[in-house]
């Protein structure tokens, strides 16, 4: 099986409210594949990325990402299939008052007993992987920094490094730049397509930009009220096909 893989097959997701937050979504992502999902507030995007995880559980459906059916899965074959896919979060999901050394090791956490990890007991080895992660995303020089002194954008790009640790296959990116400026949201973005590119990581990002989708994507995936409405490759993709996603706004 290819690493980086992800099968979706008649993903439905429904709250107790009864209202839809995926609604019958059919998908195949290949290996090495950077996908750009667009669409409103609400449309499902992040409940499609925390189903592919199991942050959340799906009502019916199921997925596999290399091969393995993560719907199914319990207790240590769930930890254990997480281990393949990173998630990189909106807020950073950072512990604001640990350093981010140990942020970055964070990451690491599902190859270690809960005893051990709980208590930082981390081998050399990850100490250097860490390092290297964080030289990655040019954050080496704040090793010893608490999180909620860095910025926005460093807090990401230390996320990101923390995601690395987990050696995936598969990187989530759940609205990765939202808030930031225009200059780190390239900076990160540039970050992510390079862990695409150099390592071969599927990425799956969910953007509000679709200047940021058309530039970064190699395929674009659009949803709206919980239902998949559009899929096509970069290269088949224009801007007038954003009207049909974004249809309360329009696309001039």
């Amino acid at each position: 099986m290819t690493k980086g893989t992800i099968k979706v097959e008649h993903l439905t997701k429904v709250y107790k409210t009864g209202v839809k937050g995926l609604d019958d979504i059919n998908l195949d992502i290949e290996s090495g594949e950077f996908v750009v999902v667009v669409g409103l507030s609400g449309a499902g995007k992040s409940t499609l990325l925390r189903a592919l995880n199991r942050l959340i559980t799906a009502s019916t459906g199921r997925i596999f990402v290399d091969g393995q059916n993560i719907t199914d899965a319990q207790g240590k074959r769930v930890r254990h299939i997480r281990r393949s896919i990173a998630m990189i979060f909106q807020n950073y999901n950072l512990v604001k008052r640990s350093s981010v050394i140990r942020n970055v090791l964070n990451g690491r956490v599902g190859y270690y007993s809960t005893i051990r990890s709980a208590l930082g007991l981390f081998k050399k080895e990850d100490y250097e992987r860490a390092a290297e992660n964080l030289k990655r995303v040019n954050m080496l020089e704040k090793y010893y920094n608490k999180a909620d002194e860095l910025s926005g954008g460093q807090q990401q790009r230390v996320g990101i490094a923390r995601a690395m640790m987990q050696e995936p296959n598969v990187i989530l990116a759940d609205e990765p730049v939202s808030g930031l400026d225009p200059k780190t949201t390239l900076v990160v973005m540039d970050d992510l397509k390079r862990l695409n590119q150099e390592d071969g990581i599927t990425v799956l990002a969910n953007l509000h930009s679709v200047e940021l989708a058309m530039a970064y994507a190699t395929r674009i995936i659009g949803l709206k009220a919980g239902k998949l409405v559009y899929d096509e490759k970069i290269e088949n993709v224009k801007k007038e096909d954003f009207q049909a996603i974004y249809a309360e706004k329009g696309d001039k």
